[in-house]
């Protein structure tokens, strides 16, 4: 085997088209051995080749005979001294952290771990891992992408469909069967079609780097099914390629993404850098705890142990240099080769901690405003960790958006009927200006959702009181047990047509409010079915029917999955709805009409009194000719008024219509106590029937229209070919 001195960069293993480059990051390390493998079957290494250059603490070195599909791992010499933070053990094969791709995952062992099984950490193990560890492939990167480029949709024109690759198409009778739950089934026809019926324009990923199904839920028949147990930060979940394609993971997941932004859709992976699969001190030594311990985690005072944000065993040393560097290369990879539009950070708070207090000018958002590539992508922060002081909703920097959780717990609360909170209800409707508007932040800063993959889904939302865990295997202790819910009088299902109406109503409230707030829409795929988890709220583990969407729905499922579709209709096309700034709440342009403005019931302005208390019913004016924003050409955006309707009370409240100018009435779209709509145009004055929690939103409308109203097919040729010019939509007067 003929081998070269190489280059330290890139790192990883890098086939040239003459022969492949490998270079490992070890700092502490004495030595490292390349171990080439036949195949995934071998249970030993056929060559072991020690790397004999070093070039700042990188090991490399250049091997002309070797070509793609080659299988490897390493085996890194140092001291074995977990005390000091160094758990170095030659006798495990251990995984590149910049492998793109997994010729085989782990198979679990005793021999994985560094210590002796049975006996406490401080030991020294002396078994070899070959045979089980996971070892990373060599890959040919080339795929040709055509006229693929970024879409680049404005924050303000996103709507975002948080969905699992295998949970959203595995039982999805108009994907083909064998491609079923990968990724190439993600970008199937019929996937496609329900995403554009819902005019979602972003689908956000949970995560699809490679992870790792811990032995405690392999020993129980479970597994990682979310994917927050990350073995590698660049390869591809090797589970979600289509078996029958003999496509390898890279090249399907390409072609997922090409596929989907054809459709007009961008591609937004969920991704964990805040801690790894390898967990705490008891843990396997799998990769980055074998190459150098006490340089990729943050270990504690006492060095045996780790720092723990996260709740998950360790840390990330964000600190240390090489590991900004393998963060910041694994976006990059997925930005230029992978062609992502952004990505959603786990746990991002535990990414700010510079010491141990959260800064949120540390180095890694200093580099990433920075970077010419990332700067330019849509950045989401998950903006908690477990630490203390680690609930930052509000404080990440501009550039950055965030799961606004205050926005969720306030939904929910509303709709509930909690007394004491509209008066936040009205600022989570507006984008949240107290939060970022101090900042110098927009509106979409906020990424709005009251259910994601974490919790309830809506469905159990309204179904159930309390969580129902114990399919996890850890007697219901595990989950969150504070979730806002409430049954409607009955746990679980039921077959009372009273409660029935009454859960149905409560969704459509719900997710009606979530598309017509101000900031950025995300839907958690299924809600829309109607998909239960039976009141699991903590599925992490649950790779079965119970977290797969189901599709075979019913005669209450379509009708409220028809109902999703006009709102987010709505939503896609009305520009007040979309607005780039915060309302200003006072005249604009001196014509004595504010662009927001509140009612009460009787349909006069909400007076102090009314903000206080237990008031549960409000309602909101947008004014679509206020908007005072300007498209791409400098035009006025105009669009519909629009009026908000919210009973969140036991019993019905008559709304008295505030008035309106010249010779508009008001229009009904939607309310959600009725299955049809009424086509009455109503006067301002008249008391409008509100239900008891129901909602219901109406528009400005001439008495005698102008002029005949474009088809649904002229208005979505419209739009789409506005969202090619990159103008905003032009509603009507």
């Amino acid at each position: 085997m003929r081998i070269w001195p190489g280059s330290p960069y890139p790192l990883g293993a890098t086939w040239d088209g003459s022969g492949v480059n490998f270079a490992l990051f070890c700092e502490n390390g004495t030595k490292v051995e390349l171990c080439l493998f036949d195949s995934a079957d071998a249970t030993k290494e056929s060559q072991c080749i020690p790397l004999a250059e070093t070039t700042d603490q990188v090991w490399h070195g250049y091997f002309p005979d070797l070509l793609p599909g080659q299988l490897y791992g390493y085996r890194v010499h140092g001291p074995f001294d977990p005390a000091n933070g160094h758990r170095f053990n030659p006798n495990k094969v251990v995984l590149d952290p910049y492998a793109k791709l997994l010729g085989r995952e782990v198979r679990w062992d005793d021999s994985l771990f560094g210590y002796q099984m049975g006996q406490d950490d401080l030991t020294f193990s002396d078994v070899d891992s070959a045979a089980f560890a996971p070892l990373a492939m060599v890959v040919d990167p080339a795929f040709t992408w055509g006229d693929d480029r970024p879409l680049r949709t404005p924050w303000h024109r996103t709507l975002i469909y948080e969905a699992h690759v295998k949970g959203l198409t595995m039982l999805h009778p108009g994907v083909p069967e064998p491609l079923r739950g990968t990724y190439a089934g993600l970008a199937s026809e019929a996937v496609i079609k329900h995403l554009q019926e819902l005019n979602v324009t972003a689908i956000e990923l949970l995560p699809i780097h490679q992870n790792l199904t811990d032995r405690t839920l392999a020993d129980k028949g479970l597994s990682n099914y979310w994917g927050y147990s990350t073995l590698n930060f660049i390869a591809p979940q090797l589970s979600y390629d289509a078996s029958a394609n003999s496509l390898s993971p890279i090249n399907e997941f390409k072609m997922m993404v090409r596929t989907l932004h054809s459709a007009g859709i961008e591609v937004i992976l969920d991704v964990v850098y805040n801690h790894t699969a390898e967990g705490n001190q008891c843990g396997p030594t799998l990769s980055w705890r074998g190459i150098d311990n006490a340089a990729y985690y943050r270990v504690a005072e006492d060095a045996r142990y780790y720092m723990d944000f996260t709740g998950c065993g360790n840390t990330l040393n964000m600190q240390h240099p090489k590991v900004l560097q393998m963060i910041m290369d694994s976006l990059r990879y997925y930005v230029t080769e992978m062609h992502v539009d952004g990505f959603r950070f786990d746990l991002a708070s535990t990414l700010a901690r510079e010491l141990f207090e959260v800064n949120k000018l540390g180095a890694f958002f200093d580099i990433i405003h920075q970077d010419p590539i990332l700067s330019k992508v849509k950045l989401i922060a998950e903006p908690w960790d477990v630490g203390p002081g680690g609930y930052q909703v509000g404080n990440f920097p501009p550039g950055w958006t965030e799961w606004n959780g205050k926005y969720r717990d306030c939904v929910r609360k509303y709709w509930k009927g909690d007394g004491g909170t509209v008066s936040e209800f009205a600022t989570r409707l507006c984008g949240s200006s107290d939060l970022y508007e101090r900042s110098g932040r927009r509106p979409y800063a906020s990424i709005n959702f009251v259910t994601c993959h974490d919790g309830f889904t809506l469905q159990d939302l309204v179904s159930y009181n309390d969580k129902h865990n114990d399919a996890n295997g850890e007697e219901n202790r595990d989950g969150c047990s504070n979730n806002d819910s409430w049954n409607c009088g009955v746990e679980g299902p039921t077959d009372d047509p009273e409660v029935r109406d009454l859960r149905l109503r409560q969704k459509k409230n719900i997710i009606a409010t979530l598309l017509l707030s101000q900031g950025v829409p995300m839907l958690l795929g299924g809600d829309e079915l109607g998909h239960s988890h039976n009141g699991n709220n903590n599925t992490y583990c649950q790779d079965n029917e119970l977290t797969w969407l189901h599709w075979e729905l019913d005669e209450e499922q379509q009708a409220f999955l028809d109902f999703v579709k006009t709102v987010t209709g709505i939503w896609s096309e009305q520009p007040v709805l979309q607005r780039r700034k915060f309302f200003q709440g006072r005249s604009i342009r001196g014509d004595g009409v504010q662009d927001v403005t509140w009612f009460n019931c009787h349909g006069k302005d909400m007076s102090d009194e009314d903000w206080g208390g237990f008031v549960r019913c409000l309602g909101m004016r947008l004014a679509g000719d206020l908007i005072d924003e300007q498209n791409v050409r400098g035009e006025n955006i105009v669009g519909d008024t629009l009026l908000l309707l919210m009973n969140a009370f036991h019993e019905p409240l008559p709304f008295t219509l505030p008035v309106l100018s010249g010779d508009h009435r008001w229009e009904l779209l939607f309310d959600t106590a009725a299955s049809e709509r009424d086509m009455t145009l109503r006067q301002a004055g008249d008391a409008y029937p509100l239900r008891e929690r129901s909602m219901a939103v109406l528009r400005t409308t001439l008495a005698t229209p102008a002029q005949p109203q474009a088809s649904p097919l002229q208005v979505r040729a419209l739009r789409q070919e506005n969202q090619r010019r990159g103008q905003p939509l032009v509603g009507q007067h």
